[in-house]
């Protein structure tokens, strides 16, 4: 997906697209044309290589520069190498070519050193192969490797640079190796958390996002998911089996088996078990979600709490409220969502339904069991309910009625 990538480049990167999937050696062309008038060192990294660090790519260009040579690549040494091109040396040691695993020999494929796919190439030199290349090969493309073999035809100097980090080495070709890197990924960034200060009570079951921020002393439960540009404070607790997504939670609060989304959630606030905070909602400092709670797009102020088996959407709750167990801001009509407000200090009896649009004054209370469908003033009782009647000997009534009854 061009689009995807594109937004994560950084400001500044040019990118170029390769138009016919011709191969690597084509798609190299591609990526030189928006640096014609350029004339210093080109790095060339696949993308199906994911784990290789800026650490390494440093000391290969430092191997590069002391060779002083037309092109510099990375192999390492597999116990497995699979699928993976073949690096073929003379006598000496010195590399003579890559030969793609399809067109190798049996005694080739036998080699275990193998092309990372990670390389330096002067651009002078790097040009002119490239429009050298032909598709005489098993999958009828223009490889990239094949330039190893004309630089060298011409004369220049071809370097390579070993890595033993078998795991940074390994490439993507199969689902089964994309889950192998993604754990090796997750194991990395996990284990960067935990030297930073934050307790990971199981890292196997972990997953965190590249890019994810985690303050220190916070204990990430078993279950645990990060996703996206979520940040986590200071002395938090998250889990166990919370999933996090685009979301900010504050110092100091607790997010328990709970679902959040693209929401704020201040400092010392509590989430849960089995709450879903959805898009656009804060929770203020102080704040709770509680047990089978679902918020979107609302406020709760300051201390307020809505503790168990309620949805509030778009709402703003003021501070020091309470909306009892079972209630519901009922916000739409059928056709467009409408806004409720609650003041501050109100407390709502359990199964409340609140009937957009409606606004709740400061300190007032609803009865349990009301339907509010109009403004309630600051420091009222709203009570809708019918008043109770009790039926004497109905029961007896009803069981003597069945008695009786016909048979049907």
């Amino acid at each position: 997906d061009q689009e995807a990538i594109a937004d994560i480049l950084p400001v500044g990167c040019e990118r170029a697209v390769q138009q016919e999937r011709r191969g690597t050696g084509d798609a190299v062309r591609a990526g030189l044309e928006p640096l014609e008038r350029f004339r210093g060192d080109v790095m060339v990294l696949y993308g199906d290589v994911p784990l290789v660090h800026a650490g390494f790519v440093a000391a290969l260009h430092r191997r590069h520069l002391e060779a002083e040579a037309a092109a510099t690549l990375t192999t390492s040494e597999l116990a497995d190498p699979e699928h993976y091109g073949r690096i073929v040396r003379d006598d000496d040691g010195g590399v003579v070519r890559i030969v793609e695993y399809r067109d190798a020999t049996p005694q080739e494929r036998a080699v275990h050193e193998i092309n990372v796919g990670l390389y330096v190439f002067r651009a002078d030199a790097l040009r002119p192969a490239l429009g050298r290349l032909t598709s005489d090969n098993d999958q009828g493309e223009l490889y990239l490797t094949d330039v190893v073999h004309l630089l060298l035809a011409d004369g220049h100097t071809v370097a390579s640079f070993r890595s033993d980090d078998e795991e940074m080495c390994r490439g993507v070709n199969s689902r089964v190796e994309l889950a192998a890197v993604n754990a090796a990924m997750r194991r990395r960034l996990v284990e960067r958390l935990m030297l930073a200060g934050v307790t990971v009570e199981d890292p196997a079951t972990t997953y965190v996002d590249y890019g994810v921020e985690v303050g220190r002393d916070t204990v990430l439960r078993a279950g645990t998911h990060l996703l996206g540009r979520t940040t986590v404070g200071a002395a938090c607790e998250v889990g166990p089996h919370s999933f996090l997504r685009d979301a900010f939670v504050g110092d100091r609060a607790r997010v328990v088996s709970s679902h959040l989304h693209e929401c704020v959630v201040g400092s010392g606030c509590s989430v849960g078990p089995f709450a879903h905070i959805r898009r656009n909602t804060v929770l203020a400092e102080g704040a709770r979600a509680g047990t089978f709670v679902e918020i979107k797009n609302s406020r709760i102020g300051e201390r307020s709490r809505v503790p168990h088996l309620s949805y509030v959407g778009d709402a703003v709750v003021g501070q020091d409220t309470n909306i009892a167990a079972g209630n519901i801001t009922a916000n739409y009509d059928g056709y467009e969502k409408h806004a409720t407000t609650i003041g501050d200090r109100v407390r709502t009896g359990s199964d409340t339904v609140i009937v957009a649009p409606v606004n709740l004054g400061d300190d007032c209370v609803t009865a349990a069991g009301s339907v509010i469908t109009r403004d309630v003033p600051p420091g009222a009782l709203a009570v809708t309910r019918e008043e109770q009647k009790n039926v004497e000997g109905y029961a007896a009534r009803r069981v003597a009625e069945r008695r009786t009854a016909p048979p049907s």
